[in-house]
């Protein structure tokens, strides 16, 4: 009992000093004009597309087995600093408080995969080629918890980091195992064949290798340099890389998909509906069922913001796989990202006003 009551002690002492720094971390003014730099490289690859149709053309010549080789470096950017997040030993910590974990994994994989799932039926009927790769590029995305931008939005909303790099090491894992399963569980249900060996191979390249070297990489540079260095020089350095692999990537994807998004707008509007539709019952059911399960802001808001956000990485890079770098599906989950950022930073000022409206507990 004398040890038990030593070390919540010691437990409380380390969040009293570890929190004031969590809030203290800024975001640099790049990360704050983020959704403008999305738009601008947007129009930049479009209108490279136009223009410069040349760089295109020798871009989506550069493959292997279908797979382009610039947009494969640039997502494995994109994934390895996220890989860096995961902390297994932060998972003991669940038994502390596993509520917020629990609601997150519900919504997750439980509440945003089938109300993809139910945007699709009701948006997207019809057996069309490109209504198929829309309705697939809906499901891949709703079937892919986020496990690295949430640390962004988390910081913004001056939630509970605690929680989020728990909730995010945990969705690393989770995805593992249930990425494919409930991807192909979907595509079933509409009865869209896909390629399950390019959903796992997928997986394999663009979460399982990222992951490996993560650890691997993790335990070598903290070996070496130490903790400090790795969490204050190296992650953020690596981090800079990963948003701009993911601002190429979008300048990359437009320009090859510019001439579909000139000749067919419709396609734009008709993934923009259902993903809009569905990122706001998602939203709305996250901050109702944090509020009926008397949860304290810092913790519903990341619950909120994990539970609504999703991993347009592993979409995206599916998506490419199976269909092409030029396909509808590609610039379906492209489109995904592209309304991802505002509705998470809207999520971040709507967490904000509640809290003070009393919405939440205080903490």
């Amino acid at each position: 009992m004398v040890e038990e009551d030593i070390e919540n002690r010691a437990i409380h002492k380390l969040s009293e000093t570890e929190e004031p720094k969590q809030e203290s971390r800024k975001i640099n003014y790049f990360e704050k004009l983020l959704p403008i730099w999305v738009v601008l490289c947007i129009l930049l690859g479009i209108i490279l597309s136009q223009f410069v149709p040349e760089i295109s053309e020798t871009i989506n010549s550069l493959q292997i087995g279908g797979i382009s080789i610039p947009i494969g470096i640039c997502l494995f950017l994109m994934m390895y600093p996220a890989m860096l997040n995961l902390q297994a030993s932060e998972l003991k910590k669940l038994r502390r408080n596993p509520k917020p974990i629990i609601l997150t994994l519900v919504s997750n994989w439980l509440v945003a995969p089938f109300v993809g799932l139910a945007m699709v039926n009701i948006f997207l009927p019809g057996t069309a080629k490109d209504i198929l790769e829309l309705k697939v590029a809906i499901i891949l995305l709703s079937s892919s918890p986020c496990t690295a931008m949430v640390l962004v939005w988390g910081w913004m909303a001056k939630g509970n980091q605690e929680q989020n790099v728990v909730n995010t090491s945990l969705n690393t894992i989770t995805i593992i195992f249930l990425y494919v399963a409930m991807v192909s569980l979907l595509t079933g249900i509409q009865n869209i064949p896909v390629n399950s060996l390019l959903l796992l191979i997928s997986l394999i390249f663009f979460i399982g290798i990222p992951l490996l070297l993560g650890i691997i990489s993790k335990r070598l540079i903290i070996a070496s340099k130490g903790l400090s260095w790795f969490n204050d020089s190296y992650k953020p350095f690596v981090g800079k890389i990963s948003i701009v692999a993911l601002l190429t990537t979008l300048v990359v994807l437009f320009s090859l998909n510019g001439d579909v998004l000139i000749n067919n707008p419709d396609l734009l509007l008709l993934v923009s509906i259902p993903l809009l539709v569905g990122f706001v019952i998602v939203v709305a059911y996250n901050v109702f069922i944090t509020k009926i399960f008397k949860m304290k802001y810092k913790e519903a808001v990341i619950t909120v913001i994990i539970g609504s956000s999703s991993h347009f990485e592993i979409a995206i890079a599916t998506a490419i796989a199976m269909y092409g770098v030029g396909s509808v599906a590609a610039l379906g989950t492209t489109m995904g990202l592209f309304w991802e950022v505002p509705v998470m930073l809207a999520i971040v000022y709507l967490g904000k006003f509640l809290a003070k409206r009393g919405f939440w507990k205080s903490n």
